[in-house]
């Protein structure tokens, strides 16, 4: 039987970029995966999503050619292709992480693990079990699309994420149930392509974990795209039909509506992946389909980590990351190691517009009794935006009036995820106000928009 340092159990961006760390330090490290290395991320979440997306970005595009002197005629998509072109995208970077383990060094093991013991893991490929040894395992074995009793998906006319990243067909009209990144980011892409789109949210406004007045912004530019949104409502029940599902509505107010259409999403959350993994038995707590764990990925048994979706919100790759390295780090003894801060982690919503977040919204930074001051830029004024064609957008920044603190920054607009960064580097470098204040941004730049919003919070923008 061989003994590792570190057994990571699950090849998705936790649990490889933990791999990958640990090997750096020297320890003898092996990764189990009972799919493809990249996990659900790689495979079937981030990347294969923002290939569609990049798609339907370029069709949009395609109808605003005589915005910017271009003429073209039939215009037409192969969805095939479309498809074809993201499972290739999925696929090279999975064999990316391949190239990395071998690279590293590190032992790939294929099947499920199970806890069976002190440092033992029980590893079943095709029917046959072997046992592997760890001084450490590490466990990164992700979460699953939530389903609702009454509603589970069948793949045909109910999807989940996977089919849906999969069409054969391009519905006519689409029901979206739950309006979070995932939602909202399918219900884009259909849209854009020509899909009649129904979004539901039990909650109050859409894309509910964002700031207030970006859920605003964000529900009337779906609006003005022709997608219909029910928020305060839910789903009753289903009446699957021939290719075709009717949906019962029941909005808060009781009234109720029945709608129809050729595929249903359900985009309601997530569960961690926490079964048949002999957790129970050595210790581990579980609670609401998620690993309890302390700041340091600790679960409390000796020598058993948990990392990534499986451990709870927020459910993104890049958190998952940070903390495979984090783990990795403390397994070896580095030094001077910081606890993570998941205020200090970025989101992104990839839909038309894009949305991104750091830190507190509005209403959470009043919440805390803090004293706050607020500033908002919109991309109207910003002349790289208008070049783009992109005037639709804004960048809003909230502060701390006595300290100067950055306490939560919140866009919508073009190339937005990429700009959040810089407001992520300066929480995490504990900027003040005066220092971005004082920083200068590149001209003509979108990033502009973000050095604006902060000059607004003290009304002394100089272009609006």
């Amino acid at each position: 039987m061989e003994t590792f340092d570190v057994a990571v159990v699950g090849g998705g961006p936790g649990g490889y970029v933990c791999a990958i760390r640990a090997a750096q330090l020297g320890l003898k490290t092996a990764v189990i995966e009972r799919e493809r290395l990249g996990g659900i991320c790689l495979n079937w979440g981030c990347i294969p999503t923002k290939a569609l997306l990049r798609s339907s970005e370029i069709w949009h595009l395609l109808h605003r050619l005589d915005e910017f002197g271009f003429s073209a005629d039939n215009l037409r998509f192969d969805l095939a292709k479309i498809v074809d072109r993201s499972r290739k995208v999925a696929d090279q970077l999975s064999n990316g992480v391949a190239f990395l383990m071998r690279k590293h060094k590190i032992t790939v093991i294929p099947g499920t693990a199970k806890l069976a013991g002190t440092g033992q893991l029980s590893v079943t490929n095709d029917g046959a079990q072997t046992d592997t040894k760890a001084k450490n395992i590490v466990l990164a074995t992700g979460a699953r699309a939530r389903t609702m009793p009454g509603f589970e998906p069948d793949g045909k006319l109910i999807w989940t994420y996977r089919e849906a990243m999969v069409p054969d067909v391009m519905p006519k009209s689409l029901l979206v149930i739950g309006s979070g990144a995932i939602g909202i980011e399918f219900a884009s892409f259909f849209r854009t392509l020509g899909s009649e789109v129904t979004v539901v949210e039990v909650l109050d406004r859409v894309l509910p974990v964002e700031d207030e007045e970006i859920s605003q912004l964000a529900a009337k530019a779906f609006t003005k795209q022709g997608m219909r949104l029910h928020t305060a409502t839910s789903v009753e029940r289903f009446e699957k039909g021939d290719g075709s599902v009717r949906a019962t509505l029941k909005a808060k107010d009781g009234k109720t509506a029945v709608i129809t259409a050729e595929r249903v999403i359900l985009a309601v959350g997530i569960v961690g992946n926490v079964e048949n993994m002999g957790l129970e038995a050595v210790g581990v707590r579980v609670e609401r389909t998620h690993v309890t764990v302390n700041e340091w990925g600790e679960t409390g048994v000796a020598g058993v980590y948990a990392i990534g979706d499986l451990v709870g919100p927020p459910w993104l790759a890049h958190k998952a990351m940070h903390e495979g390295v984090l783990v990795a780090e403390r397994i070896a003894g580095v030094k001077n190691l910081h606890p993570l801060d998941v205020t200090n982690v970025p989101g992104c919503t990839y839909c038309w517009p894009q949305i991104a977040s750091v830190g507190k919204t509005e209403a959470k930074a009043k919440e805390g009794g803090r004293k706050i001051k607020v500033g908002r830029f919109p991309f109207l004024g910003n002349g790289k935006a208008i070049a783009l064609g992109e005037a639709d957008g804004l960048v809003k920044t909230i502060f701390d009036v006595d300290t100067g603190e950055l306490l939560g920054a919140h866009m919508i607009g073009a190339e937005v995820t990429e700009l959040i960064q810089g407001f992520a580097i300066a929480r995490t470098l504990e900027s003040t106000e005066a220092e971005l204040v004082a920083t200068v941004f590149p001209h003509p730049t979108l990033s502009e928009t973000l050095h604006e919003s902060v000059l607004d919070a003290d009304k002394r923008p100089l272009h609006i």
